[in-house]
């Protein structure tokens, strides 16, 4: 609001924010049963009210700003309103009352969006999750919990964040990506689209890595295309993303603690529990714990063609971090028993990159082709031709 210096504006926003609350109380109005017209006329009479008994000079299009963002504080979750509404933005991240950055087409940005205060981000963050029966407080300052319409959420307050209650969406969308889609994109070539059509028909175990943001989930739901129709398939996921295009699919999803610290399931419980439900392939969202043991086992009994992803910068790496994760949770074998599970189990990585504009491809396709000297010998199946990788040292594991 140019005409306006921001800091006043806020505090005008917090006083008549509080003046319609005290009004919707001595009214009797409750929210959860008026229409959006009810309350939108409620509002829009009680902005007027304010400003005309505080002789608040306040231009006629100000006004309707400020209407429609008190609106948004009693039927939704305020500032963050434009941005849940914008289907370019694909993360908000709000960092203290003051920093709200978003991610757009893989590049993140500042906004103008801002909060009043440390106070007012709680009371947005609570707000999101009361429906999900989550508790956000001092003794309990994290949560990550799923919106039903599966957006992720992640929100952690003070005194485990020091500048202030941080708040991160990841949002839902039903519009997914075809493989049509991403070689018009420039995500992978046809030759790669080929590639990797026939490693899914193959039955071949395959990982997804990349790093952060970089499209694994993409990749595995178009990966899901090419999975036989007769097949039957079982996901696990933390939070629900994948949306499997196929006829055949169980999803299950893992469980935190209730607030008695009872009732927690974990995607390695959930594993064990798949195996037990005849499936042709596992598919797991994202291993990062204990449950990489219980999916390397299942790909080598049995359940050929499973897939999941995991954070890594290269397919070297995402080797590493797998020996990493079996030998923190308890994978009582030596170094070459290890090699020999993983070169076994797993066929192909897929590594995905982002460039520095934001667009996401996939860099590279290798096949693990183990011998007796090297369970991790790799092959390469396929190269991103604008990636060089000619002056990458080959370093051993």
């Amino acid at each position: 609001m140019a005409t306006r210096i921001d800091e006043d504006y806020q505090q005008l926003k917090k006083s008549v924010h509080t003046f319609l609350i005290e009004r919707l109380d001595e009214e009797g109005v409750e929210v959860e049963k008026s229409t959006r017209d009810a309350l939108q006329s409620f509002v829009q009479t009680s902005v007027s009210q304010y400003i005309h008994n505080h002789r608040i000079p306040l231009a006629a299009p100000d006004q309707n700003t400020l209407t429609k963002e008190i609106l948004d504080e009693i039927i939704g979750f305020g500032p963050l309103e434009p941005l849940l509404a914008d289907d370019q933005v694909n993360d908000i991240l709000v960092n203290g009352a003051l920093v709200v950055f978003v991610e757009i087409a893989g590049v993140l940005q500042k906004v103008q969006t801002r909060f009043i205060d440390d106070d007012h981000v709680l009371r947005i963050i609570r707000r999101i999750l009361a429906p999900l029966g989550r508790r956000l407080d001092e003794s309990s300052p994290m949560v990550d919990a799923r919106l039903p319409d599966g957006s992720r959420v992640n929100a952690i307050v003070p005194p485990i964040a020091l500048d202030g209650p941080s708040l991160s969406i990841r949002k839902f969308s039903d519009r997914h990506l075809s493989a049509v889609d991403l070689v018009n994109g420039g995500t992978m070539t046809s030759e790669c689209l080929d590639t990797l059509i026939s490693v899914v028909e193959g039955r071949r175990n395959l990982l997804v890595s990349g790093g952060t943001g970089t499209g694994k989930t993409t990749i595995l739901n178009m990966l899901s295309q090419y999975i036989p129709k007769d097949e039957r398939v079982v996901t696990i996921e933390d939070s629900a993303e994948l949306q499997l295009t196929h006829p055949h699919v169980v999803r299950l999803e893992t469980r935190p603690a209730n607030t008695e610290g009872t009732g927690k399931i974990t995607a390695r419980d959930l594993i064990v529990n798949a195996l037990r439900m005849r499936p042709d392939r596992v598919v797991v969202g994202e291993v990062r714990s204990g449950e990489i043991i219980e999916l390397l086992q299942a790909m080598n009994t049995g359940h050929e063609g499973s897939m999941s992803t995991i954070h890594s910068n290269s397919a070297k790496d995402a080797l590493v971090r797998i020996e990493t994760l079996l030998a923190v949770n308890g994978y009582d074998a030596g170094e070459r028993a290890i090699g020999r599970l993983i070169g076994s189990s797993l066929d192909i990585i897929i590594q995905l990159s982002r460039l520095p504009n934001g667009r996401r491809l996939i860099s590279e396709v290798v096949a693990l082709k183990p011998t007796m000297t090297d369970p991790y010998r790799m092959e390469s199946l396929y190269r991103s031709p604008e990636l060089d990788f000619s002056s990458a040292p080959e370093e051993p594991l």
